[in-house]
């Protein structure tokens, strides 16, 4: 009895251990479709497998900071065979100035190859202002947000609160403007003029990069170059925009204009993913999987946003006061 209790209760571990695998089994059998039905979607949608005639749609949101893969994106959409235009769809209040003339060069190499048209479809202030003249033709709704051209260079001052808690920040300098400003120290008015002239330089940058695209004169160019923000009704009088509407119109430009086949699809490209982990980023892929695509495209942006403040730099960004 002792033995036959012991085999049935060898037979019983080895019936859960056989259920365990089929679980595991059937678990990373689910994985696998779901790898694959992944990679045949991103075939579709910019993985390098589209074969059907297409508009790829390329989406700009959220800060821009510059990214290898949306580089990536672009040379794959200009070396696609079934791609016949693009449409450049812009929500952005901007990001790094760096991070803006990539895409803006990117955009512009990508027009020598495949006609393409910028739609506002929401806001394009500042950089990504800069990505919309990248195209040649732009196309924004009555109640979209456009332009804020200026530059920006932003940094705390903690001084005041070192001298109240009685902390106090010792440097050995090559130079007087050495690392400056430190956020340690009032900003002198030395390092403040050098500053300055920077922001300068960049701003007559942007200005001239609008004037090339828009064909504005200097009086055209000073009248929406004061860092506001206009709608798309007030930009059209101010060449800011060509064109009142939405995706379809957009669409519509380049069919008339540019001869690209009617009633072709519109395919979002997507980037593929890239490899740097942060808690942003997880917090993204966690949102990600719980089908809140909008919230986390919010959080990489912050995130973006977060390592570009950190890293430091020039920003072309419409950011109000809170």
């Amino acid at each position: 009895m002792a033995a036959d209790a012991e085999l049935l209760i060898d037979r019983r571990r080895l019936r859960r251990r056989l259920s365990l695998w089929r679980i595991l089994g059937i678990a990373g059998l689910i994985v696998a479709v779901a790898a694959i039905g992944y990679r045949v979607r991103a075939g579709a949608t910019g993985g390098g497998f589209a074969v059907r005639p297409q508009i790829a749609r390329i989406s700009v949101s959220g800060f821009i900071a510059g990214s290898e893969a949306t580089a990536k994106l672009m040379k794959r959409v200009g070396e696609s065979d079934a791609v016949k235009g693009v449409v450049v769809s812009i929500n952005s209040p901007g990001g790094t100035t760096t991070g803006s003339e990539e895409i803006f060069r990117n955009l512009r190499a990508l027009a020598e190859k495949k006609p393409l048209v910028a739609f506002v479809d929401g806001t394009a202030a500042s950089g990504a202002y800069i990505t919309a003249i990248a195209a040649d033709h732009i196309v924004a709704r009555e109640t979209s947000l456009v332009g804020s051209i200026g530059v920006l260079f932003q940094y705390p001052d903690v001084s005041g609160l070192l001298d109240k808690v009685g902390v106090k920040v010792e440097s050995v300098k090559s130079s007087p403007l050495k690392a400056e400003p430190s956020g340690f120290t009032p900003t002198s008015p030395e390092a403040r003029a050098a500053l300055a002239a920077v922001v300068g330089d960049t701003y007559a940058w942007f200005k001239g990069l609008v004037a090339e695209r828009r064909g504005m004169d200097p009086q055209q160019l000073a009248t929406v170059s004061d860092g506001r923000v206009f709608s798309g009704r007030q930009s059209i009088p101010l060449k800011l925009v060509d064109e009142l509407g939405g995706e379809r119109q957009a669409v519509a430009w380049l069919e008339t204009a540019k001869g690209v086949p009617k009633d072709l699809p519109v395919t979002d490209w997507k980037p593929r993913s890239e490899s740097d982990f942060s808690l942003w980023s997880a917090a993204g892929t966690g949102a990600d999987l719980l089908g809140l695509e909008g919230f986390a495209r919010h959080l990489r942006a912050l995130g973006q946003e977060a390592q570009a403040g950190a890293q430091g730099g020039l920003l072309v960004l419409w950011r109000p006061e809170p």
